[in-house]
C-alpha cells in the first residue's frame, strides 16, 4: 500500500470540512455598548436541511461520475478486445488480419536475417578460408 501524503486527496473523495467554532458575534449598538441578544451557537433547521440537501446532491453527483467511468473502462476493454456487439464480422476479421499480417512481416524479418547471417558465415568459412572448420 502506498504511503499517504499530509493533504493528499486520492480520487473520488473530497477534504473534510474544516469547521472551526467561531466566537459568538456580539452586535453594537451606535453607542458601542453590547446587546445581550447573541445569535445562537448552533444552525437552524432550515440551514440543517440544506445542507442536507447539498451533501445529497455532491453524493449523487460522485455516484453518477464513479458510475459514468466504470461504464467508459468497460468500453473500453470491450473496444481492445475487438469483441464489439455493434461491430460487423467483417470489422472484426479485419482487425484480426491486422494481427496476422504484424506476424507475417516479423517473420519474414527474422529470416531475412537469419540467411543473412548464414550467408556471410558461407562466406567466412568456405569462399575466404577465414574460419577454418576441420582439416
Amino acid at each position: 500500500m502506498a504511503k499517504r501524503v499530509r493533504g493528499s486527496v486520492r480520487p473520488g473523495q473530497r477534504r473534510p470540512i474544516d469547521r472551526r467554532p467561531g466566537a459568538p458575534a456580539q452586535p453594537t449598538s451606535a453607542a458601542g455598548a453590547t446587546t445581550s441578544t447573541a445569535k445562537p451557537a448552533g444552525l437552524s433547521d432550515a440551514e440543517l436541511a440544506r445542507a442536507a440537501e447539498l451533501e445529497a446532491a455532491l453524493l449523487a453527483e460522485e455516484r453518477a461520475a464513479t458510475e459514468s467511468r466504470q461504464r467508459a473502462r468497460e468500453r473500453s476493454v470491450t473496444r481492445e478486445l475487438g469483441a464489439g456487439t455493434t461491430g460487423s464480422f467483417a470489422a472484426r476479421e479485419a482487425i484480426e488480419y491486422a494481427y496476422v499480417a504484424r506476424d507475417v512481416k516479423d517473420i519474414v524479418r527474422i529470416a531475412g536475417l537469419l540467411l543473412a547471417i548464414l550467408f556471410l558465415l558461407w562466406i567466412l568459412i568456405d569462399v575466404t578460408h577465414i574460419l577454418p572448420i576441420g582439416g
